[in-house]
């Protein structure tokens, strides 16, 4: 589904990501593992076209997409939910998971679209018109996640979806990311949670100062001494 060969990409003269080379399947999670800084995020902009790469190609859906502008990357069927949620504060939910259907393959579709987020996130459907700024941290993750789906992607790019929540909201969030894949929805899932990220996975990558320096099955992941002692405490 999405399939990316030697990319590299650049703030300026610095660059953040050297020869990057990585797939993902179709209903297939794939977790990306890596410290802070160590281009996890900007590998999620450069798919998306918020980073331009300087060189290497991207392809989606065997369509080359390293040259596209946002939107029509949104079109094309992928969506980016991001770290911190980023959500509009003083709008309220209702709006805020419409701001995800303003592209125009699915606009027509929204009041359906809608209806299918609420059933899989029953929690906002009394939640609509609260302002989404005073939401608890696991109810704006919920309206994140349900924005992104808006879009009716193919493929989410998942930011660190567990940042600052309640553990009990974590296994929540992770359930969530487990029924998409069920939906057909595929996954790239970056999360500082590498236990519980590699128990969901079929696959993952790991990345250092922008280079990938492993990939495997998660179960080849969970038992490599490198994971074990850098990112399990073990």
């Amino acid at each position: 589904m999405l399939s990316i060969d030697g990319l590299n990409s650049f703030y300026g003269k610095i660059q953040a990501l050297w020869d990057v080379s990585l797939h993902v399947g179709e209903a297939e999670i794939v977790a990306l593992i890596g410290a802070n800084g160590a281009g996890k995020t900007t590998l999620l902009k450069s798919i998306t076209g918020v980073v331009a790469p300087r060189s290497g190609e991207i392809t989606f859906l065997d369509r080359r997409i390293e040259k596209l502008k946002s939107h029509a990357i949104v079109e094309l069927g992928i969506s980016h939910i991001p770290e911190g949620r980023k959500l509009f504060a003083q709008m309220s939910v209702l709006e805020n998971l419409e701001m995800g259907a303003y592209c125009r393959r699915v606009w027509s579709q929204r009041s359906d679209t809608l209806e299918e987020v609420f059933q899989l996130l029953p929690v906002l459907r009394g939640r609509q018109a609260q302002i989404a700024g005073t939401l608890s941290g696991g109810e704006q993750q919920m309206v994140a996640m349900g924005r992104g789906l808006m879009s009716k992607p193919k493929l989410c790019l998942i930011d660190e979806p567990s940042s600052g929540l309640a553990p009990i909201v974590v296994e929540d969030v992770f359930q969530m990311i487990r029924k998409l894949r069920s939906q057909g929805i595929s996954i790239f899932l970056i999360e500082q949670n590498v236990a519980q990220t590699l128990e969901i996975a079929d696959r993952g990558y790991v990345i250092e100062n922008g280079r990938i320096l492993l990939e495997g099955r998660s179960e080849e992941l969970m038992r490599n001494e490198r994971i074990r002692k850098a990112y399990l405490g073990l």
